[in-house]
C-alpha cells in the first residue's frame, strides 16, 4: 500500500478513510491522524497507533455546518463563533448526538468539533463523505508534527498526505459551549482576547478529572530532552543554569522576538534537539497574551521543571 500521497492524490487517501483505515493529513495547526469519526473500529485504531489513553477525547473535523448538525446540537453562541472563526483553528465542544461513538468522546455526552482552514483537509473530509476524528499525528506525549516528515518519524506504516509546513504550528483553541457559561479549555491559534469579543462571559478552565478536550489531562509535547522552563523574572537565571549542566548537551532558547514564527517552529525545534542528542533544553517563557497564552500552555505541559 502506498504510504505518501501528494495533494493531487487526496481521493486515494479518502478511499482509505472510507475503508476504515487511518490517514495522516495536514491542517493549518498541526498534522492530524484521522479516521472515520462514525466508525468505532476505525477510531480505536487511532488510539492503538498513538498509545493514547482511552479517556482522552478526540476532535472531530468537519467540512460543513451540515456535518456538525448531524453529530452535535448547535446553539446561538455556536453559530456566532462559527461565523467569525470557521474555517480556522477553533474547536467547539457541544452536546453530542447518538450517532457519535463513545470511543470518540471518551464516554462523555459532549463532542469536540472543528472545521480546519486547509484545502487538503477539507477536501479529504468531503471526498470521504464522513466527519474525520483526528488527534495530532504523533506518538502520545511527543511533540506534535508540523510536517509530513515528522509523521513518518513516529509512524512507519501510516499513510500520510504530503504538504507544506503547518502555518500555525500549535493545536487549535478549544472552547466548551456545552454548559451555561463558555469555558476556554485549551488556548491556541484563536486568542482568549479574540474570543472574549464574541463571548464576554468566557472564563479559563480549571483543573478537572474528566477532560472534555485533548491537551488538558496528560503531559504533552515533550522531546526526549529534559525541558526547564524559565518564567517571567527567572529568565535572567538561564545562563547560570546552563553552567550547572556543563557535563550535559544543553540547548538554550532565549525569548523570541516574533511569537508567530516561534509557535510555528517550536515543535520542530524540539524534534531537532532530539536528532542532535540534546539532553537539556533551557527555554524562556513568553508573556501570556494573545498567542503567548497558547505557547506557555504547551511549554508548561512539556516541561520537567519550571523556574519562577
Amino acid at each position: 500500500m502506498k504510504r505518501v500521497f501528494t495533494a493531487r492524490e487526496i481521493k486515494k487517501a479518502a478511499e482509505l478513510i472510507k475503508k476504515g483505515e487511518v490517514v495522516a493529513f495536514p491542517t493549518e495547526t498541526v498534522y492530524g491522524l484521522g479516521a472515520n469519526a462514525l466508525d468505532p473500529k476505525a477510531v480505536r485504531k487511532i488510539f492503538l497507533l498513538k498509545g493514547r489513553p482511552a479517556d482522552n477525547p478526540l476532535i472531530v473535523h468537519v467540512a460543513s455546518v451540515e456535518q456538525v448538525k448531524k453529530i452535535a446540537h448547535l446553539t446561538p453562541k455556536t453559530r456566532r463563533l462559527i461565523k467569525k472563526f470557521w474555517p480556522g483553528p477553533l474547536t467547539i465542544v457541544l452536546k453530542k448526538k447518538e450517532i457519535v461513538p463513545k470511543e470518540v468522546t471518551a464516554g462523555l455526552d459532549t463532542v469536540a468539533v472543528r472545521m480546519p482552514k486547509n484545502k487538503i483537509a477539507l477536501g479529504l473530509i468531503r471526498l470521504a463523505g464522513v466527519p474525520i476524528a483526528a488527534p495530532s499525528a504523533n506518538i502520545s506525549g511527543r511533540p506534535s508534527p508540523t510536517t509530513y516528515k515528522h509523521v513518518i518519524e513516529d509512524f512507519k506504516t501510516v499513510a500520510v498526505i504530503r504538504h507544506k509546513k503547518c502555518e500555525i504550528g500549535l493545536e487549535s483553541t478549544v472552547v466548551d459551549l456545552s454548559a451555561k457559561r463558555p469555558v476556554l479549555l485549551r488556548p491556541g491559534g484563536v486568542s482568549f482576547e479574540e474570543l472574549k469579543n464574541i463571548l464576554p462571559d468566557l472564563v479559563l478552565a480549571k483543573k478537572t478529572k474528566k477532560a472534555k478536550s485533548p491537551g488538558m489531562k496528560y503531559r504533552h509535547y515533550s522531546p526526549n530532552a529534559r525541558i526547564v522552563l524559565f518564567e517571567k523574572n527567572a529568565v535572567d537565571k538561564m545562563e547560570r543554569y546552563a553552567k550547572m549542566y556543563k557535563d550535559k548537551r544543553v540547548k538554550v532558547i532565549k525569548p523570541p522576538k516574533n511569537l508567530k514564527r516561534f509557535s510555528r517552529e517550536l515543535f520542530s525545534l524540539f524534534r531537532q534537539c532530539d536528532k542532535e542528542g540534546i539532553e537539556i533544553i533551557l527555554i524562556a517563557g513568553v508573556e501570556e497574551k494573545g498567542l503567548g497564552l497558547a505557547i506557555m500552555d504547551r511549554l508548561r505541559r512539556a516541561a520537567a521543571d519550571i523556574v519562577r
